[in-house]
């Protein structure tokens, strides 16, 4: 059964590149590039992830500041 992960808020300078990765991190996926307006964004764990215990969603803006963020 799909995982449905839903980003609410997110802070910095948009565009942000939005990745989920394994716990710890040693491989991550891109999912999509977003925009504030565009927001709550709702995705699900991509096949090759799926299965795991918990992730961690990797957001990193414009200026290349990274967020992580564990979730399990």
């Amino acid at each position: 059964m799909p995982t449905d992960i839903t980003i609410n808020n997110i802070t910095g300078t948009s565009p942000f590149d939005v990745y989920i990765c394994d716990n710890p991190i040693t491989t991550c996926v891109y999912v999509a590039t977003i925009t504030s307006p565009s927001l709550p964004y709702v995705f699900q764990i991509p096949p090759v992830m799926d299965g795991q215990t918990s992730y961690n969603l990797k957001i990193v803006d414009d200026n290349n500041c990274v967020v992580i963020e564990t979730l399990s």
